[in-house]
């Protein structure tokens, strides 16, 4: 890849391993990620074995790229193994709770990312699954993660077998405030969002949904209130149940 502006997603792969020594090399990359305080409050599972990576599946809805892809990486937050090194110091740890929850995401997340673009520089393609999120018990019951330990993304690793388009972005004054956050005024949104409306695919989303707008699309058909409010009983009953 030539530019991170370059940068797609990669569903399809090679049936071509990873070697160790790269996997390696690039997990140890990744690890040099920014952490809080130094205590690296994540772990990383990785997932090579064909039963195991069946057995993730299910909770990312069956998505074809979880049993393809030659690796399957989940990042999770870990208080365990930092609480563990407390206690057996005669320190007691204070972590089991929501501000650690998030600090430990914000950990995981960073590593995750950094993953990402040293394996896309060495010519890998990845795939970040947002699914993790919605069935997290699944992930945590398949992986054996104790209590403190909790799964907030996955990516797909592998060698491409696809060149896809970019999809579209917004554009940076979308995302980007100078100085302090400027609110959206009714005109900003229809110039903000007119390109992605614009779009062929996206129309089509929109008519063979048989809505209105591509809004709908998303709060109608791809993203719903009911589902949004099922899948977060199902997060903060997970989370209490690691031991948040």
């Amino acid at each position: 890849m030539d530019s991170l502006k370059d940068r797609r997603t990669i569903r399809k792969y090679q049936q071509k391993e990873i070697s160790a020594e790269l996997l390696n090399d690039l997990l140890e990359s990744a690890c040099r990620a920014s952490t809080v305080g130094n205590m690296q409050t994540y772990s990383i599972v990785v997932t090579r074995d064909a039963e195991r990576k069946a057995a993730l599946a299910p909770a990312h809805f069956n998505q074809p790229m979880v049993k393809t892809a030659p690796v399957v990486l989940t990042f999770c937050i870990d208080l365990h193994r930092f609480s563990r090194w407390c206690e057996m110091r005669k320190a007691e740890p204070g972590y089991n709770n929501f501000e650690w929850f998030v600090t430990g995401a914000i950990d995981a997340l960073l590593v995750a990312q950094t993953f990402c673009v040293a394996a896309e520089a060495k010519g890998l393609g990845i795939c970040y699954l947002g699914t993790t999120t919605y069935n997290p018990q699944q992930i945590i019951d398949a992986l054996q993660l104790p209590e403190l330990v909790f799964p907030i993304t996955t990516v797909t690793v592998g060698w491409p077998d696809e060149h896809p388009s970019q999809v579209d972005r917004l554009p940076l004054d979308a995302v980007v405030h100078d100085e302090f956050y400027h609110d959206y005024t009714s005109a900003d949104i229809d110039r903000l969002y007119a390109y992605k409306e614009s779009l062929p695919e996206n129309k089509q989303f929109v008519s063979e949904n048989a809505k209105e707008t591509l809004a709908q699309v998303f709060t109608d058909v791809r993203y719903t209130k009911k589902d949004s409010e099922a899948m977060s009983v199902a997060l903060w009953e997970a989370m209490k149940k690691q031991g948040f």
